[in-house]
């Protein structure tokens, strides 16, 4: 494909995965099938990916945190956990079969899904946190930030439930927090990938570029209309993760 064609192209499915993920997550879902079906080998469309991803989440963090929805003195445990747990799950990732992972993930997410949908007051406002946030960000920052070095599907999904249900934040605020998250875990990760020689600049700068405006469309809509307009979004973008894990474990 001529490169007047394909950038654009690019351009076009990292906006909206940009969008798309500075809302609800799973903006992978967008981006990895199309970098794998321009004919990356999948470890270059992974580390591709990582790239363009750190344009979104850091595009809709800065949107976040500029607006107060987040502010990254409450974030820094969740960043230094997240970071180590990254840094555990790429190590690991080298070392260790996903299959057992591939297997449950999609089981775990249709669970949020499911909760989500029958507890229509979850995350409508901020409520009473029911662990302390050191203590959370300890353990949900390890077992994520590891999850999205080592796998990553689904991960903005688990935190924002997390945040929402264990430290009782509204689902605004907890998207928001989720994009610190999101961009710590991708920046480890992709220096990671950086060092091994997996990525691919032309592809990955165009396509951060879309996902930088995308996300910064969605964070300004997602601040706007507040959980009303992030629920039935969340909820579709976890049942969308979930049909093709499925769909790529029994195919």
């Amino acid at each position: 494909m001529p490169p007047e064609v394909l950038l654009p192209l690019l351009f076009g499915a990292a906006f909206v995965a940009g969008f798309v993920d500075s809302i609800a997550g799973g903006g992978g879902l967008i981006t990895v099938p199309v970098l794998m079906g321009i004919g990356l080998p999948p470890q270059i469309a992974l580390g591709t990916n990582k790239l363009q991803a750190s344009f979104g989440s850091g595009s809709a963090m800065l949107h976040f945190v500029r607006a107060g929805t987040v502010k990254m003195s409450d974030c820094r445990l969740g960043i230094l956990w997240t970071t180590v747990g990254a840094v555990l799950g790429v190590w690991a990732v080298q070392l260790l079969d996903t299959f057992l992972l591939k297997q449950l993930i999609p089981w775990l997410l249709a669970a949020i899904a499911i909760y989500t949908l029958f507890s229509p007051r979850l995350g409508a406002e901020d409520v009473h946190a029911r662990m302390k946030s050191g203590l959370f960000y300890l353990l949900f920052g390890l077992t994520i930030g590891f999850y999205d070095g080592f796998f990553g599907p689904g991960t903005g999904s688990f935190w924002t439930m997390a945040l929402m249900m264990l430290l009782g934040y509204s689902m605004m605020r907890a998207t928001a927090t989720t994009k610190v998250m999101n961009f710590t875990s991708n920046f480890v990760a992709l220096i990671f990938f950086l060092s091994v020689g997996q990525v691919r600049f032309t592809e990955g700068i165009v396509m951060g570029v879309g996902q930088f405006l995308g996300a910064r469309v969605g964070s300004k809509l997602v601040i706007k209309r507040g959980t009303a307009f992030i629920r039935p979004v969340f909820i579709t973008m976890v049942l969308a993760l979930v049909g093709r894990l499925l769909y790529q474990n029994f195919k």
